[in-house]
C-alpha cells in the first residue's frame, strides 16, 4: 500500500500536481533518517526511496501529529524537511474546495 501510494504521488507530480504526503501509523517510519525496507519491483526502490523522490520533486511530507509521541521517536530522527503535522493546518487543508485527497 505504501509503495503504490508513493508511486502514484510521483506520477501525479510528473503530470504537474503538487504533492503533500501525510504519513500515519507505520507509514511514519518512512520519514525516519534510517528508513529501510524491501525493494519493490519493477523499479527496485523502497517506499522510503519513493518518498525521497517525491520530496526532491517538491512534495511536502509530514508525519501525523500522533506518530512521534506514540512511537518514542524524536523530531531529530526525521529526514530533513519532514516534521510532525499540525492538526489545525491539516484540517484546514483538507477542507479546501480544490483539494483532492487520496487515502491509502
Amino acid at each position: 500500500t505504501q509503495g503504490i501510494a508513493l508511486v502514484l504521488a510521483n506520477q501525479m507530480q510528473g503530470q504537474g500536481a503538487d504533492g503533500q504526503v501525510l504519513l500515519c501509523d507505520k507509514a511514519g517510519d518512512l520519514a525516519l533518517k534510517d528508513a529501510g525496507g524491501d525493494k519493490l519491483k519493477p523499479q527496485d526502490v523502497t517506499p522510503a526511496q519513493l518518498l525521497d523522490g517525491a520530496i526532491k520533486k517538491g512534495a511536502t511530507a509530514n508525519v501525523c501529529a500522533l506518530y512521534l509521541p506514540n512511537t518514542g521517536h524524536t523530531p531529530d530522527q526525521l529526514k530533513d524537511g519532514i516534521s510532525a503535522a499540525k492538526p489545525d493546518v491539516q484540517g484546514r487543508a483538507l477542507l479546501e474546495p480544490q483539494r483532492k485527497v487520496m487515502a491509502f
